[in-house]
């Protein structure tokens, strides 16, 4: 039993991704990129997205044809309405929020735009502005409220499982594009290190 359309949230689902692809290329220049690091890495890039690009558009697919409850064995049944309706309600919030954050770092980034991990550009700037005054890293902040949001959307104990996995690859990576970060502007970047927060304004 669902509260919110599933057909309709599906829907919103593909067009929220075909946003984003757009968007990515207006500002960036391209739609994907081939991971340029060491293997570790490359995976949690790889994950990233797959995520993105193959979990959501198969859930956006399945939720069309009603299928999501037959596929996935980990669905969560609740019986109480209002707490179905708060769940999917917050998922929805959560997961549109991720991709409004998204797509507003990836338009302030622009051109600056590279792949985790991967050392900056000579060419590149350290980007502060935008969602960046009030959190250093909002694109991972972004792909986790996705995960999260979905998560709660189709009420999926194996898609929560995703997003814990994805906590910690984010988390890997965040510590080794850091060290890149540093060494390309040094005491610039541990200044705004100081006095941003990680993945959550005023939090962590």
């Amino acid at each position: 039993m669902h509260i919110v359309d599933q057909k309709l949230l599906g829907i919103l689902i593909l067009i929220l991704l075909g946003t984003l692809v757009v968007i990515k290329r207006s500002a960036t220049g391209s739609i994907l990129e081939k991971p340029k690091c060491g293997f570790l890495l490359w995976t949690v890039n790889i994950f990233n997205l797959f995520f993105l690009l193959i979990a959501n558009p198969l859930a956006a697919i399945l939720m069309n044809l009603e299928k999501m409850d037959i596929i996935d064995p980990s669905r969560l049944i609740i019986a109480n309405r209002l707490v179905l309706l708060f769940i999917e309600i917050a998922g929805l919030i959560i997961y549109v929020s991720g991709f409004i954050l998204m797509a507003w770092a990836l338009t302030i980034l622009g051109m600056n735009y590279q792949l985790g991990g991967v050392d900056p550009r000579a060419t590149d700037n350290m980007v502060v502005n935008g969602p960046y005054r009030y959190i250093r890293h909002p694109m991972y902040t972004a792909a986790l409220c996705i995960a999260l949001g979905l998560s709660f959307l189709i009420q999926s104990i194996g898609c929560f499982i995703t997003f814990c996995i994805y906590l910690v690859l984010i988390i890997f990576l965040i510590q080794e594009e850091e060290k890149s970060l540093i060494r390309a502007y040094g005491e610039t970047y541990l200044a705004y290190r100081r006095d941003v927060r990680m993945l959550i304004p005023f939090l962590y």
